[in-house]
């Protein structure tokens, strides 16, 4: 990916009929994690979708991965918590930090559970097709340092 995708992305419009669809498209995604909807979730994404959690570079890809996923990390942290403390929507698509609140259950990245609690921040990254009207999938990145340093408790 070279710097004509960064180009293209910066001369995308705002058009607000656009940003509406995002816009919804988000929170449908939104509810249906929280409802634990995997169906609702996969609706919002385009069919060739990635998932990437960074650091570790982990990667799921497509509908199948995106359901590997959050099978996942729903039965890693089963009482999973987002708490949004920003978020950016633009014709690129949206972009939120969350402070993030769970037990550790089950295996997650190659880490068995703990049973413990954990806090950290994550910022995600949902990028948008603008053609197939879904997200193509997010960029999860764990923030370190202040705030955000995972904490049990």
């Amino acid at each position: 990916m070279g710097n004509e995708h960064v180009v293209e992305l910066l001369r995308r419009d705002v058009d607000p009929i656009e940003y509406n669809r995002i816009r919804e498209e988000w929170k449908t995604h939104s509810i249906a994690e929280d409802r634990r909807d995997i169906a609702g979730l996969i609706s919002t994404l385009t069919e060739d979708c990635v998932y990437e959690v960074h650091p570790g570079g982990h990667r799921w890809e497509g509908h199948a991965g995106a359901r590997r996923f959050y099978t996942e990390l729903l039965t890693a942290f089963p009482d999973i918590v987002f708490e949004l403390t920003h978020i950016v929507i633009g014709p690129q698509g949206v972009y939120e930090e969350a402070r993030v609140s769970a037990t550790h259950r089950g295996q997650w990245q190659g880490e068995r559970g703990t049973g413990e609690r954990v806090e950290f921040t994550v910022a995600i990254l949902f990028p948008w097709d603008s053609t197939k009207k879904k997200f193509t999938g997010e960029r999860v990145h764990f923030l370190r340092g202040e705030p955000g340093t995972a904490r049990k408790e």
